[in-house]
């Protein structure tokens, strides 16, 4: 027992100030406020994960007054074991020859909503209307350029019963015959364009969840790496509503190799990485076991040039296909020539997406300033992009500022607006229609497990987000507003008696710190839903309104070591 006292005795004293963190934790979201101040360095340049997500404060920076929150403990990595002598060669001097350990919460999240469903960018769990909660925990281990990390997530929903839209499944097809969207999907499924497998109510009861997270074996050398696992990837700038992948959805199983972010001299700094994994349906869309899985292949590319210190440029493609288990098929899979249409129907058939993305800091200034766009359907040659460059496009920007008002008392004001509806010549003009998350080659969507997986607030629609948060030593508190259009395709598209939906929030945010390990956090919002529609009464066409109001309280406990 002594032994063991001290050998953690040991580690402890041996906590470094490099920290990995999880995507939009509190200790992220934290250091990426101390990065708007020049206070540390971001780990990279548009690719994130739990793994890659390392921060480094320097000894300046940990006393610096505008680090707020500098007596509070935020997590720390503890060197468990240091060699006395280092092997050098050109193979070690790759790797770092120390073991680290790290320990993640444990972390308790609760939510209740009045009304109806609401909550984004929380992993697998699914807060619908009543009680949710979801429970994290795990440890990460780093040895020889091994890292190792088990963080997985259980999540519980009430799933209470509440008033929703119709779903947008046929019963039967053009002949008169069965389809196989009988069933789940016509009672719970999407009311949008198309079929998409994003369920309004998952099921008529409550449920378990258990995902397996940020879980996750990697191998490092110098900067090369590779991994294989189930942690979630951010892909932008964006705070809110990435584009292209975000923490929204379930994780799923994937494998990557890559460039972590490495300097090349006068070029500035790189970072790239090409990932491919296997996403499911959810048990709510249709009643087909053949087309269950989806292959998403996806690769990055990051640069921050030499001489513009805080400036980053990114470029991303995914692609989603049918799993069909062929190791060609996952080869060729980011080919821009291997691209399905209606007419071609063969099952490698692809459902592409790009965004490029700018972002820009000035750290004296306190001030970043963002830009990702994106398109659906993207185009094959730069004859069409020209020809159509707002055809299926969507954009995320946003401008983000701090306020020094004194000595350990900063605030961030955040401004970020969406888009994702559909451009006037596709489905107004053309003789079809769809949505930015949604293409006929994959009938699910761009989901995984009924959510979806790059902005929370789905396909079509627009949303203007406003707070104000202040930090002070012992935690923070922030206001919020938000717009919403959840899908306006849907409006336009679907029949003449859709649904114009708005959502307006409001809300306050405050989280304290009991000691220096111990947090809790706690949300009021205030929502209305309004949808606005057409009603045909006795050959009277008549304008109604009808009015949802939610209220939605978070709480949360966590405990850092």
């Amino acid at each position: 027992m002594k032994r063991l006292y001290t050998f953690f005795a040991a580690m402890l004293s041996c906590a470094s100030i490099f920290s990995q963190e999880a995507l939009k934790s509190t200790e992220e979201e934290y250091y990426d406020f101390l990065s708007l101040q020049g206070l540390v360095e971001r780990p990279t340049l548009g690719y994130r994960t739990l793994s890659d997500s390392e921060w480094t404060l320097t000894e300046e920076a940990k006393t610096a007054d505008e680090n707020v929150w500098k007596n509070n403990s935020l997590g720390s990595k503890w060197t468990a074991y240091e060699p006395a002598q280092k092997t050098d060669n050109f193979f070690t001097r790759g790797i770092d020859q120390s073991v680290k350990v790290k320990i993640y919460g444990p972390e308790w999240f609760n939510s209740y909503n009045t009304a109806a469903p609401y909550g984004q960018n929380d992993g697998a769990l699914w807060q619908g209307k009543g009680y949710n909660t979801s429970f994290t925990a795990g440890a990460r281990l780093e040895a020889y350029g091994l890292e190792a990390t088990f963080k997985p997530q259980l999540s519980f929903s009430q799933n209470r019963e509440f008033d929703y839209i119709k779903p947008n499944y046929p019963s039967v097809d053009e002949n008169n015959n069965f389809t196989i969207y009988n069933g789940k999907a016509d009672t719970y499924g999407y009311y949008g364009v198309q079929y998409i497998d994003a369920p309004q109510r998952f099921g008529d009861k409550a449920f378990f969840t258990y995902d397996w997270g940020d879980t996750e074996i990697r191998y490092t050398w110098h900067n090369l790496t590779a991994g294989i696992g189930t942690q979630t990837i951010w892909l932008g700038p964006a705070k809110i509503n990435p584009i292209l992948h975000s923490n929204n959805a379930p994780s799923y199983p994937k494998i990557d190799f890559g460039l972590r972010k490495t300097k090349i001299g006068y070029l500035g700094e790189i970072e790239g990485r090409i990932w491919y994994g296997r996403l499911s349906e959810s048990q709510y869309f249709d009643n087909d076991s053949t087309n269950d899985t989806n292959l998403i292949t996806g690769m990055t590319a990051n640069w921050k040039p030499f001489n513009f210190a805080n400036l980053y440029f990114g470029g991303n493609i995914v692609s989603v296909e049918k799993w069909t288990g062929s190791l060609k098929q996952a080869i060729t899979s980011l080919n821009p020539k291997n691209y399905g249409s209606a007419s071609s129907r063969n099952s490698w058939d692809a459902d592409k997406r790009l965004s490029f993305s700018i972002d820009y800091i000035i750290d004296k200034a306190g001030f970043e300033a963002y830009l990702e766009w994106g398109k659906n359907d993207h185009p094959r040659s730069i004859r069409d992009f020209f020809h159509y460059p707002y055809h299926t496009a969507a954009y995320t920007a946003g401008i983000v500022k701090t306020i020094n008002f004194r000595k350990d008392f900063v605030g961030k004001i955040l401004f970020e607006i969406s888009n994702f509806e559909s451009s006037n010549n596709y489905g107004r003009i053309l003789p079809w229609t769809t949505s930015f998350f949604v293409h006929d080659q994959i009938t699910q969507g761009y989901t995984n497990n009924g959510q979806w997986l790059g902005a929370g607030i789905g396909t079509g629609g627009r949303s203007q987000y406003l707070s104000f948060t202040l930090y002070y030593p012992k935690g923070n508190s922030s206001i919020f507003f938000q717009r919403q259009n959840p899908d306006l395709d849907y409006t336009w598209f679907v029949s003449d008696n859709s649904r114009m939906l708005s959502l307006l929030s409001f809300g306050i945010t405050t989280q304290y710190y009991f000691n220096t390990n111990m947090n809790v956090f706690l949300e009021l919002t205030g929502m209305c839903q309004t949808s606005e529609f057409i009603e045909h009464f006795q050959n009277e066409d008549k304008f109604k309104q009808e009015y949802i109001f939610n209220q939605n309280i978070k709480l949360g406990l966590k405990y850092n070591l």
